[in-house]
């Protein structure tokens, strides 16, 4: 019961690595506030399992909103103790269409930093006020962020942008006894990952990590759970990468291994 009289947001609550996060806090004995576009389900999941929690509709890019998410807080906890950045643009008609930068949209470059990072920015602004010594933000990145790609380069770019972003939030906050840190995982077989990625994908994948396993939301969560306790109370300005080793290594282990199968 790490968190145990404590109070938490999840943005990007309502699926993957958010709602596995809001519930491994929630079961620790969090209060949680659980922020997305949908976040209901998961509200309602961490109440089934005995927790606390209540659902906020949120588009983090909209300052108003994040205002009112301020609001609520304060009026109904007075303070915050967790906040986890988690939401980011991964719809079918955003991140689906981050392709080659030749045809790239304007408008899914811009819809993608509005929400990773001026998303961030704008929670740590109306939501670091309720914060005092001994609080923790966590920002969820991404491996897109470290290195190169052919395609996703407005995800990978907006998620770069977030690891500098939580090294500025620690240097400015770390006197208020206030961390900020970021998680920077690689593929995670949430349920949208489980639908729509094919048998030989997920077998080049496999190929790329160094470990026979891939990542759960449940594994980034124990991950999220451990930066904002006080059992990581000495981390900050720091992105830890979990990837089961895929960054790891040269691209030929992959390419060995490929040509072995």
């Amino acid at each position: 019961m790490r968190f145990a009289g404590k109070v938490a947001v999840v943005t990007g609550g309502g699926s993957g690595i958010g709602k596995a996060t809001a519930r491994r806090l929630a079961a620790e004995g969090a209060a949680l506030i659980v922020a997305d576009l949908k976040p209901r389900d998961t509200a309602d999941l961490v109440v089934k399992d005995g927790g606390v929690a209540t659902s906020f509709a949120l588009d983090v890019s909209d300052e108003t909103a994040v205002r009112a998410l301020a609001d609520h807080v304060r009026e109904t906890y007075g303070r915050l103790d967790v906040l986890h950045n988690n939401a980011a643009a991964l719809s079918r008609d955003v991140y689906g269409r981050d392709l080659d930068l030749a045809d790239l949209d304007v408008a899914v470059w811009d819809r993608t930093h509005e929400v990773s990072v001026r998303g961030a920015m704008l929670t740590c602004k109306h939501l670091v006020p309720l914060m005092g010594e001994d609080a923790s933000i966590v920002n969820t990145t991404s491996v897109s962020a470290l290195v190169g790609d052919t395609d996703h380069a407005a995800y990978g770019s907006a998620k770069a942008a977030l690891i500098s972003f939580t090294r500025y939030v620690a240097t400015m906050y770390g006197d208020r006894g206030i961390r900020c840190n970021a998680v920077a995982p690689g593929l995670v077989l949430t349920d949208t990952a489980r639908r729509v990625m094919t048998p030989d994908l997920l077998a080049e994948k496999a190929a790329e990590r160094l470990l026979p396993w891939p990542a759960a939301p449940e594994d980034v969560a124990a991950l999220v759970a451990f930066l904002a306790s006080t059992e990581s109370r000495c981390i900050t300005g720091q992105t830890i990468v979990i990837d089961c080793g895929t960054t790891a290594h040269r691209p030929e282990h992959a390419i060995r291994r490929s040509r072995l199968r």
